[in-house]
């Protein structure tokens, strides 16, 4: 299979791991030895990002930022089952810092250290972010055969998917853009 780093993962509707139901997945790392990716679609219920900074106790700007209240009403997401404690941002490129970042796409930045939610509560952060806690994981050879068995589809991530789709219509929009209507899906998966 070729490189699947930058691209999504849309779950069948009969996936049957509850935690990856009508997820989206982006591919942040792909190699021999496994893949990484951060679910994009799953907002925690009870968590916004201000919460989370006030946690880290990580100040937040009390001026204008040009932020205004994105800080305090932005969502921290569900990134998957692996280290949940542990936080990644998903952002535009115009954020780098070489101690705790990397590249997935040209338009889109994966970084782990607390320095990008620190410019982010300064209201210097990047200009699009989607936060989220835990990673999805795969081990060799583990997410080509959910792909054969027919557990995901494939489709191209874009930032507009990733930064201002609504979370609820980020399965349907990625669905769409490779063209499949949700309600032609079968529930069960992997036989012909």
């Amino acid at each position: 299979m070729t490189d699947l780093t930058g691209k999504l993962l849309v779950a069948m509707p009969a996936m049957p791991d509850p935690r990856f139901a009508h997820s989206v997945v982006l591919i942040c790392a792909y190699s021999d030895d496994g893949a990484m990716g951060i679910i994009i679609n799953k907002p925690l219920p009870d968590l916004r990002l201000a919460k989370l900074l006030e946690h880290l106790e990580i100040a937040q700007a009390q001026a204008a930022t040009g932020l205004g209240d994105a800080v305090q009403d932005a969502p921290v997401h569900y990134g998957g089952p692996v280290e949940t404690s542990r936080g990644f941002v998903l952002h535009s490129p115009d954020f780098f810092s070489a101690e705790g970042s990397m590249q997935v796409t040209d338009d889109i930045t994966l970084s782990t250290s607390t320095e990008v939610l620190v410019d982010m509560a300064r209201g210097q952060g990047p200009g699009q972010a989607l936060v989220a806690l835990g990673y999805a994981g795969w081990g060799p050879q583990q997410l080509e055969t959910e792909i054969q068995a027919g557990g995901w589809l494939l489709a191209d991530a874009a930032p507009q998917m990733l930064f201002t789709t609504p979370d609820a219509g980020k399965w349907g929009a990625a669905l769409d853009q490779i063209g499949v209507d949700p309600r032609m899906l079968s529930g069960a998966t992997g036989h012909a």
